[in-house]
């Protein structure tokens, strides 16, 4: 039985909502507030555009530097649709179509709300677009994260006005073929409806709700997979005693140290006496990187929560207060910022990670080089810590914050921009490294639990490593290891860590 629509309305929505919706494929209809509200402030911007001598930019005005120059009121649709073709000059690879989901569900989320002018026919177009499963083709080079996302969502717009091409069910086709095959209708834009469409946040906060996604679900996996390093090097558990994250009191420190504990309880191995008095701080300090990681992406997320509910096009319209008001909702700061440090924050997760894995193959503890006997013939697992150090040093280099820097544009208009957009998608990156290198470190550390036999690990680990086993098998003598490592990152995806 199919599922009932979900209502978009002036309610909030959380990152664990987007999750549903695109797990779920559930459809969508407006609420008939929104309707309403949208209605209502539609109404109120023709009357007040209709009033002799009334000026207000974007909507009778040229765009940017040329916000001086009048448009007569015959050509207000045009000036509409001029805007969005001209600013459709995305470049670069194409968006993936989870993130370009997210920006149709966020544009519809933000117009919902009754504060940009345009007609409830134009919202309820793009509904139609995200329900069809008809989702535009946007390039992920080309915003300057401040005026809004514009180059992304004039690629998000076009097939609105009948134009541009999109992807329906993986296939590219070019819009105006396949809108007359679903016989839709492609719709004339009026005044202010093009600039509110492009002027917002939908790019950079799409992209960003999805590297939030994919974070919380790897930092689990990195306790695990340091929890399983921590016992294949013999390393010491009293780092992650309660008593010693309680006196630092942070939330996430104290979280780490309780998962590592947890994924360890009842191992003979880290029940045994160990002769070294301290380790590295790559497994000491496992509890104070791992938490300090957490507790950024939470506060990223509080960011990006408070944006995907927020109204970040421009001109704004309060029919009750009367009143049309240019302003600068669209700027991109406080997603850059939190973007980049977002990326630094996840890029040292992976960077500690590939530091447990160079421990373990160093030939300490008992293990043997490389983890492999007849090491010299055998290569072992040499190089994977090469790959993994490749992968975190590109990291450091996209960490480098982008929100620092700013290039003029629009012949100095806009003279400060956000940068966010190249930070939203090179924080992506970074977070899509990082499973890579702890799949890199979880294959070397089930190779050195091998070394410790008979001794076990915790049942919990002891039946992962079986399941894994059954995928990739222990490394005997050398073998192409890309497999056994795309096979670990498949793998680690499906590990249940309840």
């Amino acid at each position: 039985m199919a599922k009932e629509p979900i209502t978009i309305s002036n309610q909030p929505i959380t990152i664990e909502d987007l999750r549903l919706f695109l797990s779920q494929n559930r459809l969508i209809v407006l609420s008939e507030t929104s309707k309403k509200k949208i209605a209502r402030n539609r109404k109120f911007l023709d009357k007040k555009v209709a009033q002799p001598g009334a000026r207000y930019y974007g909507i009778n005005t040229g765009f940017g530097a040329l916000c001086d120059v009048e448009i007569s009121a015959d050509q207000l649709e045009q000036l509409q649709e001029n805007l969005v073709m001209s600013h459709a000059c995305g470049m670069g690879e194409e968006v993936k179509p989870e993130v370009v989901k997210l920006m149709l569900l966020l544009k519809i989320k933000g117009l919902s709300q009754g504060y940009s002018g345009v007609a409830v026919e134009t919202v309820e177009k793009l509904v139609e677009l995200y329900n069809k499963s008809i989702f535009p083709i946007i390039y992920e080079v080309g915003s300057l994260g401040a005026s809004g996302d514009l180059a992304p969502l004039a690629h998000l717009t076009l097939p609105l006005i009948g134009k541009g091409w999109v992807r329906h069910k993986g296939e590219k086709y070019e819009v105006a073929d396949l809108l007359k095959a679903k016989r839709i209708k492609p719709i004339r834009l009026q005044s202010k409806e093009g600039l509110a469409l492009l002027n917002g946040t939908q790019f950079m906060s799409a992209w960003g709700c999805f590297s939030i996604m994919e974070a919380e679900r790897v930092q689990r996996l990195a306790d695990f997979t340091a929890a399983v390093s921590v016992d294949a090097f013999h390393a010491q558990v009293t780092p992650f005693h309660p008593a010693i994250q309680k006196v630092r009191n942070h939330q996430g420190q104290i979280e780490s140290a309780a998962n590592v504990l947890y994924f360890l309880s009842g191992s003979q191995i880290a029940a045994q006496p160990k002769n070294n008095v301290q380790d590295p701080y790559s497994f000491r300090c496992v509890p104070q990187v791992h938490g300090a990681v957490k507790y950024a992406v939470a506060q990223v997320r509080d960011v990006f929560e408070r944006e995907i509910n927020a109204v970040t096009d421009n001109p704004l319209i309060f029919e009750e207060e009367d009143l049309i008001l240019s302003g600068g909702n669209f700027h991109g700061e406080p997603l850059a910022i939190s973007l980049d440090y977002l990326g630094i924050a996840m890029a040292e997760l992976a960077s500690i990670s590939e530091r447990r894995t160079f421990q373990l193959i160093s030939g300490k503890r008992g293990l043997p080089k490389f983890l492999v006997n007849e090491s010299g013939l055998n290569s072992g697992l040499m190089i994977p810590q090469y790959t993994a150090a490749s992968i975190v040093s590109m990291n450091k280099q996209l960490a480098t914050p982008a929100s620092v820097d700013t290039i003029t544009s629009s012949d100095g208009q806009e003279d400060h921009v956000s940068m966010g957009a190249n930070a939203a998608v090179k924080t992506y990156k970074i977070v899509y490294n990082i499973e890579k290198v702890l799949a890199i470190e979880f294959m070397t550390a089930m190779q050195a639990l091998d070394f410790r036999h008979p001794m076990k690990s915790s049942k919990r680990i002891e039946a992962v490593k079986k399941q894994y086993r059954k995928v990739v098998p222990f490394l005997d003598k050398d073998r192409v290891l890309y497999d056994d490592i795309q096979r670990t990152v498949d793998f680690m995806r499906t590990i249940d860590l309840s």
